[in-house]
């Protein structure tokens, strides 16, 4: 449900020229396309070659690739070099979505130049152990392997001292990215960044993937006789690679994301064992797509493709599962990628559990941007994690883990074209990414204890040059206005939230932060269906600079809603909800289906609301039906009225033969934050039932003892080897879970080893890990984290009813 501070707008629409509806019906002949026009006119098309150029891609006219200037002349004259001497390629790639597929466009492109596997390799680095670019041991390796030229792709424009290195063993660098520029031209054989370019060059907003098309389109046109496969072969990875990254779908973004759609829908409707692509095929398939919408790639192929170095680290047999023509292997790596997403979306939920019960503990009201950090935080989903959480708060989130990792060496750099299926299965079947990590860092980093991280912003602040400008604090960090990595000295932790916070503050001057969700167009219920949604359909591909539209319903409600736990693709069920329910309102008697996704059907408000929604096709159960995005009850709704008699006070009271007319729902513990106590009462109201306070007076443990608890417990647990469950420990100590983890980061500094075995903790004595200062701050952090939750216990023990039901009632802003 949409946050208590959230702002609901509704975006401002103009009516647009009869001339020009007209000829947006054109495109929309089964409906007035009346909505489309206003949505395209909000948008800033408003003329017909506009509208042409954006609505029919046979009419816009793509740039050269030869637009990038002497660079991309440099690049193609290196690469001639190379295939002339018969020099050895390396393709440096990156991580993520955009930069998986911009390597399989360079491995598919060039590899139609040179010899793949013997004259052309490729890498990805690992997520888990090494950052984003270029990193010195792997560039040693390929000298070792006498490669002389590497070719990046969606990385390396900064990596200047990295590039300063190869150059010195020999090796050149063609780098061909877009993120942030260096402040002077790196020493490079070339460098191919469309930040080089005008803002409104249609070439600016490329991705790392179109930028590596780009590249290869070059040489195609240099060297048209030599390449034996269409370039318009790669146009389906492209769209992928767009789509799941955060750019500008416009100019040739939109275009290149435009052709490969209908590629990928092409390639999809064949049969499994003629596909192109037999991989993304069953990608599809395990994600219940079809491949002809933008959303089944934001939504489907880019967060498995994401998912592997999330939860493995090596993502680079995924490049494999994009390019292989074997089927029967892509489908193996296809289900262990969906199985590697699967593990994703339960970490994610945990995660963001525990986020929330830490943010329980922030006042927002004097927070401009959030820190928070934990020990036990896999790194790999914290920026998934951080961008919920910086929609919801309206607030810049960095969520940081803690944790000591394992050494920070690369690894041995291998010629990763020539790694064979069984062994990359071998590696993701291990669960070495999800276990607790505890070793030492490695002698280069023995006294720098770093903790990594994720950063998501909101549209109004630009994230990077916020955290760039506490570089002096930070260890290393990278990224764009929306997103960005980073890792520092723990110890500079607090001076960073500090400093960070300071700037915000300072930047923003009286302008309030506020979470806010907007609406394009009002509709009802009976406006729902197949011809809205081929309307609206005019403006995919949607993405960054052109959302999907997002449509407001008022005074509506729901029926037949109900929840279960997603199920993987081998019928397991997977920690992460979604709730199927039907909408109505007074516009028709007809329902119509809808999904929440990550929500329970408790959450859904009882009685009339509103609702912002975005209109879908599921093409799994050849339906349409809405996607949830916010819900609130209506202004006018019952429930904004406030009911006294629905809450009964019976706290510090023996309430079992108390008189009332139906079976309550009894609260019988002592909640901590009005988040916690507003869920109950929504789950009150959802069933029908009044809802009783009937937790009785607080004895609480000074917070001193239930530290010496905790270390005792910690004695005898590592004497018997004993296991325990989080759950005894919360229950034993009698605090929440936010200052359990502070609890166990404390006495790993007093010489105790904590690991994770399944769902139990073991805890064993290491002398040698006593760090006394550092103890003596985590302990402090611990019990002043204690004697916080207790606080906020003792106001809830004690906060008079008629204050209780005004906050619980307050009615949304609109």
């Amino acid at each position: 449900m949409t946050n208590d501070q959230t702002q609901w707008l509704l975006a401002p629409t103009e009516q647009p020229p009869e001339w020009f509806i007209a000829a947006v019906k054109q495109y929309t002949p089964a409906s007035s396309g009346l909505y489309a026009a206003k949505l395209l006119w909000q948008r800033d098309i408003k003329n017909i070659q506009q509208l042409a150029a954006f609505v029919n891609y046979q009419t816009y006219q793509p740039a050269s690739p030869f637009e990038f200037g002497e660079e991309m002349h440099l690049a193609v004259e290196r690469l001639q070099q190379a295939r002339n001497t018969g020099e050895k390629v390396a393709i440096w790639g990156d991580f993520d979505a955009d930069g998986i597929t911009s390597t399989a466009v360079l491995w598919d492109g060039l590899g139609q130049f040179f010899q793949q596997h013997t004259q052309l390799t490729y890498y990805i680095p690992n997520r888990l152990r090494e950052s984003h670019g270029l990193n010195n041991p792997g560039i040693e390796n390929l000298a070792k392997q006498n490669f002389k030229l590497i070719v990046t792709c969606d990385t390396g424009s900064t990596n200047i001292d990295e590039i300063i290195y190869a150059k010195q063993l020999g090796i050149d660098v063609i780098v061909t990215d877009h993120h942030t520029l260096p402040a002077e031209r790196p020493p490079v054989a070339a460098i191919i960044n469309p930040r080089y370019l005008s803002s409104v060059h249609p070439l600016f907003n490329l991705s790392g993937v179109a930028v590596a098309y780009k590249l290869v389109e070059a040489l195609y046109q240099t060297l048209p006789n030599v390449p034996q496969d269409a370039l318009e072969n790669l146009l389906d990875l492209v769209a992928v690679g767009l789509i799941a990254d955060l750019v500008q779908l416009k100019g040739d973004c939109r275009y290149l994301a435009q052709l490969g759609i209908q590629r990928l829908q092409a390639d999809f409707k064949q049969p499994p064992t003629a596909r192109r692509r037999p991989g993304v095929g069953r990608l599809l398939e395990l994600c219940q797509k079809s491949g002809d919408r933008p959303t089944d790639i934001s939504f489907g192929l880019g967060p498995r493709i994401n998912a592997v170095s999330r939860i493995q680290g090596d993502a680079s047999f995924c490049v494999e599962l994009l390019t292989s023509r074997d089927a029967k292997h892509c489908n193996q790596l296809a289900e262990v990628t969906e199985l590697a997403n699967t593990r994703r979306k339960s970490l994610q939920k945990d995660v963001q559990a525990q986020v929330v019960q830490k943010l329980s503990q922030l006042d927002l009201s004097t927070t401009s941007v959030i820190v928070l950090e934990d020990p036990q935080w896999p790194a790999g989903v914290l920026g998934l994690v951080a961008g919920q959480v910086a929609q919801e708060t309206g607030r810049p989130t960095i969520l940081l883990s803690t944790e000591l990792p394992e050494e920070h060496t690369s690894t041995p750099l291998s010629n990763r074209g020539n790694r064979g299926a069984s062994e990359e299965l071998a590696l993701l079947s291990s669960n070495s990414a999800l276990s607790t990590q505890h070793s030492a860092l490695s002698t280069q980093h023995s006294a720098l204890v770093l903790a990594r991280g994720s950063a998501r912003s909101i549209n109004s602040v630009d994230l990077y040059q916020l955290v760039k400008d506490q570089a002096h604090l930070l260890h290393r960090f990278g990224g764009h206005p929306y997103a960005a990595g980073l890792s520092l000295p723990v110890e500079n932790i607090p001076l960073f939230t500090q400093a960070i916070n300071q700037q915000l503050r300072q930047s923003l001057g009286s302008t309030e932060l506020m979470p806010t969700v907007q609406a394009d167009l009002t509709v009802t219920v009976a406006d729902l269906g197949k011809e809205l949604f081929l309307e609206l359909k005019l403006l995919e591909p949607c993405g960054m600079g052109n959302p999907a539209p997002k449509l407001l319903i008022q005074n509506c409600w729901f029926e037949n809603a109900w929840h279960r736990n997603q199920q993987d693709w081998q019928g397991k069920k997977v920690q992460y909800i979604k709730t199927d329910f039907d909408i109505r309102d007074e516009s028709t008697k007809n329902p119509f289906p809808g999904v929440w996704w990550g929500h329970y059907k408790d959450e859904l408000p009882i009685g009339k609301a509103d609702c912002i929604v975005e209109l879908d096709y599921n093409s799994f159960k050849k339906r349409y039906e809405i996607r949830l995005i916010a819900v609130r009850s209506s202004t006018n709704s019952e429930l904004n009225q406030q009911h006294p008699t629905q809450i009964l006070d019976w706290r510090n009271q023996e309430h079992s033969a108390l008189p009332t007319l139906n079976s309550p729902l009894i609260l019988e513990e002592c909640p901590s934050s009005w988040d916690e106590l507003r869920a109950w009462w929504q789950r009150s109201l959802y069933h029908g039932q009044q809802l009783a306070l009937a937790w009785s007076k607080l004895h609480l443990q000074p917070p001193q003892e239930i530290w010496l608890t905790l270390v005792g417990i910690a004695k005898y647990l590592s004497r018997t080897q004993q296991l325990v469950t989080r759950t005894q420990l919360l229950e034993k100590l009698g605090i929440g879970n936010p200052s359990l983890l502070l609890g166990i980061k404390a006495l790993k500094y007093c010489g105790f080893i904590v690991t994770r075995q399944d769902r139990s903790l073991q805890i064993s004595q290491n002398p040698q890990t006593i760090s006394a200062t550092l103890a003596d701050a985590a302990v402090t952090q611990f019990l002043a984290a204690v004697s916080e939750e207790q606080f906020q216990r003792h106001y809830f023990s004690e906060v008079p009813l008629s204050t209780i039901v005004t906050i619980i009632n307050r009615p949304l802003p609109f």
